[in-house]
C-alpha cells in the first residue's frame, strides 16, 4: 500500500497565511467582511498548500451545495442517441462549470424512476433542478414542486393544473415553423406535409401550430405523428407516400426525423429537392451538414439554452458573478430562430 500524504486543514491555511481560522473559513465559503489584501493571502496559501474544502462541512455553513440537478425525462437509450441532449448538456455544464458547480444528472423511464427522481430532489442533496423534455402526462413537475427545489424548465411547460410562475427557455417553434412553411410555399410547392414530433410534448404542438398558420385548412392526411426519431420519420415518410404520393414538400419536425425522411425518398427514388422538399428544425451540425443532400433547417441555439437555463437557475439562487441581476425569480425566456438554408429545399 502506499502512504498518503495527511490533507491539509484550515488550520494549516490559516497559520500559513497569518490569518485566523475563521477568517480562512469566510474567504473559502464565499463569505462577506473580508478585507481584500487578506482575502489574497488565504488564496495563495489555499494554492500553495493545496487545500481541498470538505464539501460536507462547507454545507453546513453555507446551506448549499453547489450541486444541480438536470433531469431528462426521457430514457437513457433516446437521450444518448440523440445529438440534441449532448447540446443542451454542454451548455448547462459549461455554465455551472464556469460557476463552479457540479451536474448530477437524472434519467427517467417510468413511474419508479420518476418516485426515484422525486425522493432524491426533496431529499435536499443538490440546490437546484434544470428539467426539460417534458410530457404532459409527466408526474415529475408535481413531484419537484412538491419538493422546494427552485426548478428552471427546457421548454414550455404544457400542464394547465393551476401552477403558474414556472421559469423556462424556449425557442420560437411556432414562428419558426411558419418560416420553413412560408420559404417552401415561396419555392411553388403545393403539396406540403407535415410529420410531427410527439405531440404531447408543447415543443411538437407548436411546430404544428406554425404549419397549420401557414397551411390554413388542409387534407389531414398530409400530417403524420412521429417521434422525434430517424426511424419515425421512416415510417411517417413511407405513410406519407401510401396515402399521398404526389407530396412535393414535407417540414419536418425535427433534423433526426428529417434524415429518415430523406432516406426513405431516396430509397424510393425521389430527388430532393426537385421531386421533393425537404426542411427540419433544430440546425444540428452533426446530422444537418451529413445528411443526402444536406439539410435545410430551422436553426434554435440549443447548448445556447441550455446555458441560459442554467444561468437562470443559479441567478436564482443568488450565486456571485452570475450576469443580468442578483438573487430572485427571473422571466421566462423564448428565443428566436432562423432559417438556414441548404441543398434540400
Amino acid at each position: 500500500m502506499t502512504d498518503t500524504a495527511p490533507r491539509p486543514t484550515l488550520e494549516a491555511v490559516a497559520a500559513r497565511a497569518g490569518v485566523s481560522r475563521a477568517t480562512v473559513s469566510r474567504v473559502v465559503n464565499g463569505g462577506d467582511g473580508v478585507r481584500e489584501p487578506l482575502v489574497a493571502r488565504v488564496r495563495r496559501a489555499v494554492e500553495e498548500l493545496g487545500y481541498v474544502p470538505n464539501q460536507a462541512a462547507r454545507s453546513l455553513v453555507t446551506k448549499r451545495h453547489d450541486a444541480v440537478a438536470v433531469v431528462i425525462a426521457e430514457p437513457e437509450t433516446r437521450v444518448f442517441a440523440d445529438p440534441f441532449f449532448a447540446l443542451q448538456l454542454r451548455g448547462i455544464s459549461k455554465e455551472l462549470t464556469a460557476h463552479d458547480n457540479q451536474l448530477v444528472l437524472l434519467l427517467t423511464e417510468g413511474r419508479d424512476d420518476h418516485a426515484r427522481v422525486g425522493r432524491y430532489l426533496a431529499g435536499g442533496h443538490v440546490d437546484g433542478a434544470l428539467v426539460f423534455s417534458l410530457h404532459l402526462d409527466d408526474p415529475l413537475p408535481g413531484l419537484i414542486h412538491h419538493a422546494g427545489v427552485p426548478t428552471v424548465f427546457g421548454g414550455r411547460p404544457g400542464w394547465s393544473d393551476g401552477r403558474g410562475g414556472a421559469v423556462y427557455v424556449d425557442s420560437d417553434n411556432r414562428g419558426g415553423a411558419r418560416e420553413a412553411v412560408r420559404h417552401l410555399a415561396a419555392l411553388g410547392r403545393t403539396r406540403i406535409a407535415h410529420i410531427t414530433g410527439p405531440l404531447d410534448q408543447t415543443s411538437a404542438a407548436d411546430r404544428l401550430d406554425g404549419f397549420r398558420d401557414v397551411m390554413g385548412d388542409i387534407d389531414p392526411g398530409l400530417v403524420v405523428e412521429s417521434d422525434f426519431t430517424p426511424a419515425g420519420g421512416e415510417r411517417a415518410m413511407r405513410e406519407l407516400l401510401d396515402r399521398h404520393s404526389d407530396v412535393d414538400a414535407v417540414f419536418a419536425a425535427n433534423d433526426l426525423t428529417a434524415a429518415g425522411a430523406l432516406r426513405v425518398l431516396r430509397e424510393q427514388g425521389r430527388r430532393v429537392p426537385e421531386d421533393v422538399a425537404v426542411i427540419g428544425f433544430d440546425d444540428m451540425v452533426a446530422v444537418a451538414e451529413q445528411t443526402d443532400p444536406p439539410l435545410t433547417t430551422v436553426r434554435q441555439d440549443i447548448e445556447g439554452m441550455g446555458r441560459l437555463m442554467a444561468r437562470l437557475l443559479l441567478r436564482r439562487l443568488g450565486n456571485k458573478g452570475v450576469e443580468a441581476g442578483g438573487a430572485g425569480t427571473p422571466s421566462s425566456v423564448v428565443l428566436p430562430t432562423t432559417l438556414v438554408r441548404r441543398a434540400s429545399a
